[in-house]
């Protein structure tokens, strides 16, 4: 089956209570839907008020791109040959200083037009091809936007069937998991949500619950993601257990500077155990680590809330992910152009050093002896204010 047929539908869905409807673009497609997938919930005023959507035209030929575009009948509509590639978003550096407002108002669809899966061995064993990139947050060292420009919306990729059906070819040629590795013992782990945040964009695009469940029906696989924002309508998703939440948490002070548009930190930990009690596997990312004076006591708080904030099941099966702050020139001077205090943070070459990243590109990081002094404190720091939570990898 080719990329891009029009082969993609609305999920299944295991559920009972199951209505009818047809494709409003191909009468002959029948569609099932369960009676609570049709009304997700809507996404908080604060972080989307969608005013124009650029979209492929293919991509509003498909069922979820019906349904996306059903959600904003009032938004200005332009059509553009490529997702990627639109001039006068992406391209304009004026665009920049207005970063904040394109992230609330404008929305991009389009299809996805390869299907790699991508070995990673960090925090997960597979990067799969994934339903967005872009989202609606805005924090100022995500690495998103680096390959997309001056503007960094959530663009949802609407043939999420295809991406499904990509991860289940590429598990059944693995097979069993052949020995335990720190991304999980048994199952093959596949992120996909690489370049935006599924909790956020869960409440435009049907296709993120689609692959979720889907995942469901991969015996040896397990999905994973990571997220800012606490979408509780998740909670009630069919996911079989093969499925990895992973809350990005940072000192609170720092996420207040940084984090731009995510959840209170706060708000993150107290979701911790609902989302354990859901039967999904939650881990945190300590993402990115922002080393400046007092950085230190800042984790030392954030340990000591997050053990206070969970229960005795949450604690027996938490894991976490170190991530070290890396950055780059370019975005370094988009963000002065809209958020230039946070560039106090970020921007310190001083104790950074250039490094070729997995993509080949060109970034700053730590230097060396900076940073596995640092991530060597801030393991003991984990061992002593939280000793239940195993570090998985730090990077």
């Amino acid at each position: 089956m080719q990329d891009g047929e029009k082969t993609d539908h609305l999920w299944p869905g295991p559920s009972a209570d199951h209505i009818r409807v047809l494709s409003p673009h191909r009468e002959s497609w029948p569609l099932t839907l369960p009676l609570f997938d049709m009304l997700p919930s809507d996404p908080p005023d604060r972080l989307l008020d969608i005013e124009t959507v650029y979209l492929e035209p293919e991509a509003a030929r498909t069922a979820h791109g019906a349904a996306i575009l059903g959600r904003f009948p009032d938004a200005a509509r332009i059509e553009v040959a490529s997702h990627w590639r639109i001039p006068d978003l992406h391209g304009d550096p004026a665009r920049a200083a207005d970063w904040l407002k394109v992230k609330r108002g404008v929305l991009v669809l389009g299809v996805r037009k390869t299907m790699t899966v991508r070995p990673n061995g960090r925090s997960a064993d597979y990067i799969a091809p994934g339903p967005s990139t872009g989202c609606a947050m805005a924090c100022a060292y995500c690495y998103v936007p680096r390959r997309k420009g001056y503007a960094n919306p959530i663009t949802l990729l609407v043939n999420t069937g295809a991406m499904l059906r990509a991860v289940e070819r590429h598990a059944a040629k693995l097979g069993p998991k052949p020995k335990p590795v720190q991304t999980h013992p048994t199952l093959w782990v596949y992120d996909i949500g690489e370049n935006g945040d599924l909790s956020v964009d869960a409440y435009l695009h049907p296709g993120v619950r689609e692959m979720v469940e889907g995942f469901a029906r991969i015996p040896n696989a397990l999905a994973s993601f990571a997220t800012k924002h606490v979408n509780r309508d998740l909670l009630h998703w069919n996911h079989g257990g093969h499925t990895r939440i992973r809350f990005g948490l940072m000192p609170e002070g720092m996420a207040k500077r940084i984090d731009i548009r995510a959840d209170p930190i706060e708000t993150r930990i107290a979701a911790i155990d609902d989302f354990v009690r859901a039967g999904y596997e939650v881990h945190v990312n300590f993402s990115p680590v922002i080393l400046e004076d007092g950085w230190r006591d800042g984790y030392a708080r954030l340990l000591e809330q997050l053990s206070d904030g969970i229960g005795a099941r949450a604690r027996a099966q938490l894991k976490a992910e170190i991530i070290m702050l890396t950055h780059d020139r370019f975005m370094h001077g988009v963000n002065l152009e809209w958020h230039p205090k946070g560039e106090d943070h970020l921007w310190k070459p001083e104790i950074q050093e250039t490094k070729r990243n997995q993509m080949g590109a060109e970034a700053l990081r730590y230097r060396h002896g900076i940073k596995g002094k640092a991530v060597a404190e801030l393991k003991g720091l984990i061992a002593a204010k939280l000793p239940e939570c195993v570090v998985r990898y730090a990077f």
